[in-house]
């Protein structure tokens, strides 16, 4: 049976996106233009990001979108 992507996994990979890249919480959010408290809600999988925060994390992190539902290893 293939696992579905929740959006637990969906801030699991944000949060190891984000590190790699060297950003805290606060200065992402700044450069996303979103509150910390939203990113950490989505780094936890509290929230449920809609397509334009989804599109705008990506770009800030420079990746194409869809980079954000794979894991490490592409397996999601």
């Amino acid at each position: 049976m293939e696992k579905t992507f929740t959006v637990n996994d969906f801030g699991k990979r944000l949060r190891e996106l984000r590190k790699s890249r060297g950003y805290s919480q606060e200065s992402f959010a700044l450069l996303v233009e979103l509150d910390r408290t939203y990113i950490g809600g989505i780094e936890r999988g509290e929230r449920n990001p809609g397509l334009k925060v989804i599109l705008k994390i990506a770009e800030a992190l420079e990746i194409p979108p869809q980079e954000l539902f794979f894991n490490g290893n592409r397996s999601a």
